[in-house]
């Protein structure tokens, strides 16, 4: 009876997990089926074919009769290089702020409630708060200055979670074993430190990517009207001052395409670093190695005073 139990229980949670996941992706794959109708294609079904991709091809051809290229092409290269910008900010400041809390210092509780304070508040008043702070000391808002400032505040709490669970695990002994044998705290920092944490510090890059490339009501507010807009807000204009085509559909195809691919190219990325470090031994062996031979970074035990005065 419990074998039977078990096993209703364990088809019953699959059965709901398909259609959570019915729920969530089957509206993304229904707009990039739509995507390939003819020309006479709608935005609802039945399917008009043939099957085709010049909605698609309206996306980076100008020529084709009702498209947005141009302007596409421009808000592409915008969200690209905010996105960059904001994922390498997030990443840097997350990895600099989980590094403080390695150790517990006076006021560490109430200065993580700070970090995450920007997770618990909306989006939208996050980027009306930053609006309304420039505005009263009169700097113009605009992409650079203030949006990227938005995304990356958004970002940071992210982050931080990110590294807060990967210095759970981390040995602090193997910096300590390093340190030991005679390194000084650059070069643990970098030889030993940064090998082993790398995943988090870019898993928090893919953060503060992500949000960025797919937000809106953050970078809404903060825009100055003259520059060229995110591809959220370019198809939230296409929505509202043209007819909905399945265009429309190539194109939040395409955005959610690209971020899915940066996140294969990452977790492809993290398994080929992982099998080179399983077959060299990895940062962890390579101390233990170290420390069996009496050697770190180049130096051996007895040369420790010198590697250490020359700062390095």
């Amino acid at each position: 009876m419990g074998g039977v139990r078990k096993r209703i229980g364990t088809w019953g949670l699959a059965t709901y997990f398909i259609i959570f996941l019915l729920f969530i992706y089957g509206p993304m794959i229904i707009m990039a089926v739509l995507s390939f109708q003819g020309r006479y294609g709608g935005i609802t079904f039945p399917f008009r074919g043939p099957f085709q991709g010049s909605w698609w091809q309206s996306l980076v051809d100008a020529n084709v009769p009702g498209s947005k290229a141009d302007e596409i092409s421009r808000s592409a290269v915008q969200s690209l290089k905010l996105s960059a910008a904001a994922g390498a900010v997030t990443s840097i400041m997350a990895f600099g702020l989980s590094m403080a809390f390695r150790r517990r210092f006076r006021g560490d509780g109430i200065a993580f409630y700070l970090i995450m304070l920007a997770l618990m508040t909306p989006g939208f008043l996050v980027a009306l708060g930053t609006q309304l702070f420039w505005k009263s000391i009169s700097w113009p808002t605009a992409i650079w200055p203030t949006a990227l400032g938005t995304n990356t505040i958004w970002g940071i709490p992210f982050g931080f979670l990110v590294m807060l669970a990967v210095w759970n695990r981390y040995d602090d002994h193997i910096e300590e074993a390093s340190r030991d044998l005679g390194a000084n705290q650059l070069t643990t920092f970098r030889e030993v430190t940064l090998p082993l944490v790398w995943t988090g510090i870019f898993g928090c890059f893919l953060f503060g990517f992500t949000l960025t490339w797919n937000d809106y009501d953050r970078t809404a507010l903060l825009l100055n009207g003259s520059e060229a807009v995110t591809l959220p807000i370019q198809i939230f204009a296409q929505t509202q001052f043209s007819a909905i085509r399945p265009d429309l559909y190539a194109l939040g195809s395409a955005t959610t395409g690209l971020s899915l691919l940066v996140i294969l190219a990452a977790l492809a990325i993290a398994m080929i670093r992982m099998k080179l470090a399983a077959k060299s031994g990895g940062p962890e062996k390579a101390a233990i190695r170290a420390e069996e031979t009496g050697e770190v970074a180049g130096f051996k035990v007895g040369d420790a005073p010198t590697a250490a005065a020359s700062g390095d």
